[in-house]
């Protein structure tokens, strides 16, 4: 009897209460966006902060970064709810932000207790292959402030370039070192820094396409083209075609593939060969320099059978 009366009381369900709201002013942040943290994107954040209208309103809100945000680094002077359609929808609540050095702040301008802004924080060069920090905070009219700090986030060493157009017979040279791709006269003025050569062949009896080719392949690789003079640097190659980062393709069905620094740290190369042929869309080519100073990774964003093709590209710095 004395067992049953303990096991009916350890079983007895605790009686619930609805919490109560906290009477202080009250705020949270979340990061937004995805994958590494590259030098002149955007980091987006939403920063919620609320108070019992009873209490007082909002009257202010500060994000200050440990690194002062590149040009275009701002707030929202909306607040944003998600309707039932999902759709974001904003709802001004004040004046545009204003930048200064470090910080950002929103100045409200409407009778509210409770909004969600967003940051944008534009990374700068500064900030490469540091970690950067972001301290949001919110004030009410009753005197009352809150902070949340979010981070430490790394910003990547590596750098991006999109939606370089190349084309046969003409813009075809690229160099790694200069994220750029130059027509032969121009290549010929900054020959050391050519790195590969895009080719296109359509034969009816072998698998060519879209190349990239190293200008000290063999020139089974380059049919028909004569370098301009001082063109001759060699490369590394490997192509792949499972490989869609969503950095490179973001307008694409690709989504959580992202390449970042410790990709290029651990590629190994070793016995790659100099040239990739038969490349199509959606495909990619890793690369290292003859000079060992860059590693790269070049995504085939669309080609066409006209001999054309636009490429983006992640670099990696070594040296």
């Amino acid at each position: 009897m004395i067992s049953l009366a303990f096991f009916t009381s350890s079983c007895k369900k605790d009686s619930y209460a609805l919490p109560v709201a906290s009477d202080k002013l009250q705020n949270q942040a979340i990061k937004r966006t995805l994958g590494p943290n590259i030098v002149g994107q955007q980091i987006e954040f939403a920063y919620a902060m609320a108070i019992l209208p009873t209490k007082g309103k909002l009257t202010s809100c500060v994000a200050e970064a440990s690194i002062a945000g590149a040009p275009g680094t701002y707030m929202e002077n909306r607040s944003f709810h998600t309707a039932q359609t999902g759709a974001d929808v904003g709802d001004s609540v004040g004046s545009p932000s204003v930048t200064s050095g470090t910080t950002t702040t929103v100045t409200y301008t409407v009778d509210t207790s409770a909004a969600t802004l967003r940051y944008y924080y534009v990374i700068p060069e500064e900030a490469r292959g540091k970690t950067v920090t972001i301290k949001f905070t919110a004030t009410s009219s009753d005197g009352e402030s809150v902070s949340t700090t979010m981070g430490p986030y790394t910003i990547a060493q590596m750098d991006m370039k999109l939606n370089m157009k190349v084309s046969n017979n003409n813009m075809m040279y690229i160099s790694i070192g200069d994220s750029t791709v130059y027509n032969a006269t121009d290549a010929a003025a900054h020959a050391a820094n050519i790195d590969l050569v895009y080719v296109y062949r359509n034969r009816p009896n072998s698998a060519f396409n879209h190349a990239l080719v190293a200008p000290a392949a063999d020139t089974q690789y380059l049919p028909g083209i004569i370098l301009p003079t001082g063109v001759n640097r060699t490369a590394k190659l490997l192509k792949t075609f499972n490989l869609q980062d969503h950095n490179l393709a973001p307008n694409e069905q690709y989504g959580g593939i992202f390449i970042d620094d410790i990709d290029f740290q651990k590629l190994d190369l070793a016995g790659a060969p100099n040239y990739a042929i038969n490349l199509k869309q959606d495909a990619g080519v890793w690369v290292e320099t003859a000079d060992g100073k860059y590693r790269a990774y070049i995504f085939f964003n669309s080609v066409s059978s006209s001999g054309t093709a636009v490429i983006s590209m992640k670099r990696y710095a070594l040296k």
